[in-house]
């Protein structure tokens, strides 16, 4: 079964932009506990969300987890692919704004870099994209 995450990135550091030229990446340098549980319960296929954070704050596009994860030194990583840019980018504000999206972790635990997001919040940030509510 898919499950689905949202990854959170500060754009100076790693953007869409890189990812999209890249096409795939390792995504390291997660260190919260809790973040690294939501990494390593990830799988091959699951649907990935890539949050600009910092100025931004919005959901910028689409990625799919490449890979189980590993461990790399002293870290857990796992390879991403590039899907798309979304339409529109999504801002905090407008998911704010969404009844659907009330429970997303992301409104709960700002600082968290890995969260899961429920189908129904995916699908909900996919419509923000395309410009519907």
């Amino acid at each position: 079964m898919t499950q689905y995450w949202l990854l959170k990135t500060e754009p100076s550091t790693y953007s869409i932009a890189d990812l999209e030229r890249e096409g795939r990446t390792t995504w390291d340098g997660v260190k919260n506990a809790l973040a690294l549980i939501h990494l390593r319960a990830m799988h091959p296929g699951d649907g990935l969300l890539l949050y600009h954070s910092g100025r931004e704050k919005a959901v910028v596009g689409l990625a799919r987890v490449d890979s189980a994860p590993r461990t790399e030194g002293r870290s857990t990583v796992v390879d991403v692919c590039f899907e798309a840019r979304l339409p529109r980018s999504v801002p905090l504000g407008a998911m704010k704004g969404s009844p659907a999206l009330a429970g997303l972790p992301l409104f709960r635990n700002t600082r968290l870099s890995v969260m899961p997001i429920k189908p129904e919040e995916w699908e909900a940030i996919l419509r923000l994209a395309r410009g519907g509510g």
